[in-house]
């Protein structure tokens, strides 16, 4: 049976914020949050992009929740060394229910050193050697590592979990869900593709299957609609772009194209569960164990309310 968390959007709330929704959404009754890692918000209007791991601690400090980075990129901006002694004492702080969920990243976030964006096929390299590099740190013990894209030399991480954070990796090409299948403790993506799922599996994967959607819901649909499309105009821009455009304004720019109506249809909106029920369903028929669902705009404990109210009855 699917399981379902929230999400949290660290493009449109502030740290403060996101603790306030973390708990919120404990009190309604959810488990497990997932966080997105951003050094930019996708868009100037969503206006927020904090620190993930400080919002973690926070988080850790006032819930029980299980909390899933949704996705750092622990190979440009970060050292993979240093995303390691991050999520061992987010393991920590939140006593074995830190998932890091990794991916291979945007220019968006990682362009900021002024280090080179290299093509996709390399950064998966380095994808799938900074998930060696930060298990072997997970050992505990003094570490070396002199690979091709990093170097660790005598490294410990002494604040060490004695069971290391899952690592949870995101894909939507046939390179990145093999990785997962190879190297990954389960895998993500943000579309309900069963051909993704079946790939992953036939492919050795064995972990959980973790999907995340964002939905808009309100009591008036062209209200929410409306709201939808200011905040996330980019939900109707596909391809490579969200993987090469280096600045917010890039992404205004692409999605300049994109129509109100065009969101709409792709995130569900207003008060009826149904076009809810019908996404969850896709993600549940693909073959997903768990799904993170995230309110677009202010009104997280609407979106609670009607969550319990309206949809979790019928999903059971």
């Amino acid at each position: 049976m699917t399981e379902f968390g929230y999400f949290l959007s660290s493009e449109e709330h502030g740290p403060k914020e996101l603790v306030e929704q973390a708990k919120a959404a404990e009190r309604a009754g959810f488990s497990s949050v997932f966080i997105s890692d951003h050094f930019h918000p996708w868009i100037d209007r969503q206006g927020e992009s904090s620190f993930v791991w400080s919002v973690i601690g926070a988080i850790a400090a006032t819930t029980e929740l299980a909390v899933t980075t949704g996705v750092t990129c622990p190979t440009v901006r970060i050292h993979p060394a240093i995303v390691a002694q991050a999520a061992a004492t987010s393991q920590l702080l939140l006593d074995g229910r830190f998932r890091l969920g990794v991916g291979s990243g945007e220019a968006l976030n990682e362009h900021i050193t002024g280090a080179r964006w290299p093509p996709a096929p390399i950064r998966l390299d380095m994808l799938e050697e900074a998930i060696e590099v930060m298990r072997g740190l997970w050992g505990g013990r003094l570490y070396n590592h002199h690979g091709r894209h990093y170097t660790v030399e005598n490294a410990r991480i002494y604040s060490c979990p004695a069971t290391p954070p899952p690592v949870l990796i995101s894909g939507f090409g046939e390179r990145s869900i093999d990785l997962a299948a190879r190297r990954g403790d389960g895998f993500v993506s943000t579309k309900p593709n069963a051909d993704h799922v079946r790939t992953y599996r036939q492919a050795g994967g064995r972990g959980r299957v973790v999907g995340a959607t964002k939905v808009c819901f309100g009591e008036e649909v062209a209200a929410a609609r409306r709201t939808a499309y200011e905040l996330w105009p980019t939900e109707g821009v596909g391809g490579q772009l969200s993987q090469e455009l280096p600045m917010p304004r890039h992404f205004e720019q692409a999605a300049e194209l994109v129509t109100e109506e065009m969101v709409g249809a792709l995130v569900p909106h207003g008060p009826d569960p149904a076009p809810y029920l019908r996404a969850i369903g896709e993600f549940v028929d693909a073959g997903f164990d768990e799904l993170f669902l995230t309110q677009i705009g202010e009104d997280a404990e609407g979106f609670f309310r009607f969550f319990n109210e309206e949809l979790r009855p019928k999903i059971a």
